[in-house]
């Protein structure tokens, strides 16, 4: 693990590994395919969670890149090759959930009411000073990078899931660990000028905003789509805290992750879990390599 940066040294020194390659890779999943209606084991709940947070990532990712791409300027060759890593890992990602999403439409879905209040959302930023969304990006980065662990840390999560699908998840999740600095080494730079106490009362405000409304709206999301399916009432909004606390417990399981971003020193590489990238590489999981 790597000792943690101080914010008096950031302007020169950051715990992102030095031999860390962010590597791009082109996949393409689910072509042709005619998933289930559930199509994550056969769970309402499960399957719901994972198609509302599909919904938000072809917008949030262009928004996330545009907000890095915005204080590039005057970075060091280093971080600079990491933000073109990043913008090519994100442009991936982003077409590969596009595909996903018509495919959850095709199977009964209607998520479009999801994409329409992240474009909503989104329009109210394009006023507000552009650190604010580089704040806003690195808060969300977190929360995909702590979603990506998972991912590939527990099994369960996508066991059971049909065709492709889990393979696409487990690709997104290793880049996620992967470029889970860029967002963050990118702030360092950009704020290298303002006082720590400023630097940390505003990633840490940010990030309060963030969790609230990231957590809210997927369960509002998440229940919305289980309605489609007829699946309303307290019963059912029980379940989806379960599935979400209990087992698999994916906001239980980040809660310690999620903590340290409000410590002085935290950096998202203070955790190095790269070995959970070459898991995936190497095809330890069930579904992980396709033929070319």
């Amino acid at each position: 693990m790597n000792a943690p940066v101080t914010f008096d040294d950031v302007k020169s020194v950051t715990p992102t590994p030095e031999d860390l390659t962010i590597t791009v890779r082109d996949r393409r999943f689910a072509r042709g395919a005619q998933p289930r209606h559930w199509w994550l084991n056969d769970d309402p709940v499960a399957t719901a969670w994972f198609n509302a947070l599909s919904a938000t990532f072809p917008r949030g990712e262009a928004f996330f890149i545009e907000a890095v791409k915005a204080h590039r300027d005057g970075a060091d060759p280093k971080l600079e090759a990491e933000i073109r890593a990043f913008v090519r890992q994100e442009i991936n990602h982003t077409r590969e959930h596009i595909v996903f999403n018509k495919l959850a439409e095709a199977s009964g879905y209607d998520v479009a009411f999801i994409d329409k209040r992240v474009e909503e959302m989104l329009a109210l930023t394009k006023d507000r000073p552009v650190i604010l969304n580089l704040a806003a990006t690195m808060a969300l980065e977190h929360f995909t990078a702590m979603l990506g662990h998972e991912l590939l840390a527990d099994p369960r999560h996508l066991e059971g899931a049909e065709g492709d699908f889990g393979d696409l998840w487990r690709w997104h999740s290793a880049e996620e660990i992967e470029h889970k600095g860029v967002s963050y080494d990118t702030w360092l730079h950009a704020t290298r000028d303002w006082s720590r106490w400023k630097r940390w009362k505003v990633k840490s405000l940010m990030m309060l905003v963030v969790t609230r409304r990231f957590i809210h709206h997927r369960v509002q999301d998440t229940a919305a789509l289980l309605a489609q399916d007829g699946l309303t009432g307290w019963k059912w909004k029980a379940k989806i805290w379960a599935y979400l606390l209990v087992k698999p417990g994916f906001l239980r399981k980040i809660t310690g992750q999620w903590l340290a971003y409000f410590l002085p020193g935290f950096h998202p590489w203070n955790h190095d879990d790269r070995a959970l990238i070459a898991q995936y590489a190497d095809g330890e999981f069930p579904d992980a390599v396709l033929a070319a």
